[in-house]
């Protein structure tokens, strides 16, 4: 019973854990990064291994170390891992093909070997950079160990060039049964020439010399009539030409034979290499992810977080900082160590929606004016600095104000940086390392349609409903003071119950944070304050 139990109580917190990746948009975060991949299998591969999000502390540090060694790879210049000239998934085709002996296309063969070169290649290019300086063998690292590891056969390569052509065709020279091939083309002259005299030649079928008596014309032709196809004209297969079309398909057939002849024996041979081939293929699909999360993090200019584990009973455990510039709204935390470090950090969807924007701009006739009024648009970056002692933040503000903006923009970037991801924040980001995050928006809000919370509401005609504002109010208090209480790490909340701002000056706990509201224009501006209650205003465009 007790098994049973914890088994249900895993299955409930999975299912949990699964519909708060889907409520902070993680699924769509997970598509836009594998996007970068070069390969299906490393956008496949990518997916899967962000939308875990399994990984332990350890997994996490070595998943960032990968990504940075990607990055300087990239930033070098001469060893980037562009791996677009690779079809993965028709080489791992080949491979399940070669383990059933089922002979290779000629494409899945060539496929093999733009494989093959590339792991060939790399390595080179690489002793070559690290001859350069020996310094970046350690920046490369972990990368060097996997390229370093490569076992190429040159022999099967050199094989497979030798009988088939780039476009995946058998060449010539690879036929031992080569003369059935010029037997095969002599026949088709042969055959062509003796019906020369005749109407028009056409092919029927794969190789059938016939001619086409157009509707209503006479002829002397003596032969077989087979149907037109089109019901235009009359199809007639010469007497004369019988033999020779006989001729024509017993040398076709050879061919045919020949070819596969030549395919079976390339399969014959990479069966010989086909775990390498398999390792091959599984390292450069790793290598295809990495790049993919590297490539992504330089495309925005993102930054590298340092994640830690949390010790609850030690205020030690953060970086130090340098102290910031006062803060004109309200005094941020005093402590130069901090539990949560985002400076100048970006809702990752809305800005990848910003910047598809700008692209679509640049086609606009008045490009000015376009990029003119989406500079004005530019998602506004946050600030969050979260002391050693804060377990909860209460964040106020108006509506459309982008309150629950901020709680996805945090959520993303701790999920991102357990994944070995980037985060689009400045330099020095700190981040702590969570089990799991969990998130209840209990709206249709969407980054990726510039929809806020409100919005949602009333597009969604006031989905779901509320209860009594003080029954309300004490519920919630109830629920952040048991959070405070060494349940969750980080409690991030937005309300417009005022009573909930009261509990920063009973409970060290809790920290208040506003968005800004201009009273002047009477419009959100969108800037997230420390220290300081919001107040609850109302907007309508």
């Amino acid at each position: 019973m007790q098994r049973q139990r914890q088994r249900v109580s895993l299955s409930l917190s999975a299912s949990i854990h699964h519909d708060s990746l889907r409520v902070l948009e993680w699924d769509k975060l997970c598509d836009l990064v594998a996007s970068f991949a070069c390969t299906s299998l490393g956008r496949q591969a990518l997916k899967d291994q962000l939308w875990s999000l399994n990984q332990t502390f350890e997994e996490s540090l070595a998943l960032l170390e990968e990504t940075n060694a990607a990055v300087e790879m990239n930033k070098h210049g001469s060893l980037r891992l562009h791996l677009g000239h690779l079809d993965a998934m028709l080489v791992k085709t080949a491979i399940q093909q070669a383990r059933r002996s089922i002979p290779v296309s000629g494409y899945e063969a060539w496929a093999i070997v733009a494989l093959l070169q590339c792991a060939e290649t790399l390595p080179g290019d690489l002793k070559a950079a690290i001859k350069e300086d020996k310094d970046w063998h350690n920046r490369f690292m972990p990368l060097t160990e996997v390229i370093m590891e490569f076992v190429i056969n040159r022999s099967l390569i050199k094989a497979i060039e030798q009988v088939v052509d780039e476009d995946g065709s058998i060449k010539d020279s690879a036929y031992i049964a080569f003369n059935e091939r010029e037997y095969f083309r002599d026949v088709s002259l042969l055959s062509c020439c003796h019906t020369a005299d005749c109407y028009r030649l056409v092919l029927v079928g794969i190789f059938l010399l016939c001619v086409r008596v157009d509707s209503g014309q006479k002829t002397s032709i003596k032969g077989l009539l087979l149907s037109s196809g089109s019901g235009v004209g009359s199809t007639i297969e010469p007497l004369s030409a019988v033999p020779l079309n006989d001729e024509l398909q017993r040398a076709r057939s050879l061919v045919v034979k020949a070819e596969a002849d030549v395919l079976l024996t390339l399969t014959k041979k990479m069966q010989l290499d086909l775990e390498d081939i398999e390792n091959t293929l599984n390292s450069l699909v790793e290598l295809d992810v990495i790049n993919a999360r590297a490539t992504y993090g330089l495309s925005f200019g993102w930054s590298s977080p340092h994640i830690f584990l949390p010790d609850r009973g030690s205020s030690s455990t953060a970086e130090a900082f340098l102290p910031r510039k006062e803060n004109p709204y309200g005094p941020l935390p005093s402590k130069r160590e901090w539990m949560l470090y985002l400076l100048k950090a970006y809702p990752p969807l809305l800005l990848q929606r910003h910047k598809e924007k700008l692209r679509k701009a640049k086609k606009d006739v008045n490009i000015a004016a376009s990029n003119a009024a989406l500079d004005n648009a530019q998602p506004v970056p946050v600030d969050f600095s979260v002391s050693q002692k804060t377990r909860v933040i209460v964040i106020t503000g108006p509506n459309t104000g982008s309150k629950t903006i901020c709680l996805k923009t945090v959520g993303l970037a701790a999920m991102m940086a357990k994944s070995g991801l980037y985060v689009l924040a400045s330099e020095s980001a700190q981040i702590p390392w969570f089990d799991f995050v969990f998130a209840d928006i209990g709206d249709e809000q969407s980054l990726s349609q510039s929809l806020s919370t409100f919005s949602g509401h009333l597009k969604q005609i006031s989905v779901g409903g509320g209860t009594n504002p003080l029954e309300g109010a004490a519920l919630g208090m109830a629920l952040l003071k048991s959070f405070a209480q060494d349940i969750c790490l980080l409690t991030m909340a937005t309300t417009h119950h005022d009573e909930l701002k009261t509990l920063k000056y009973s409970d060290e706990a809790f920290e208040n944070a506003c968005m800004e509201f201009d009273e002047v224009n009477l419009k959100p501006t969108y800037k997230f304050l420390w220290g300081v209650p919001g107040k609850n205003s109302l907007t309508a465009e």
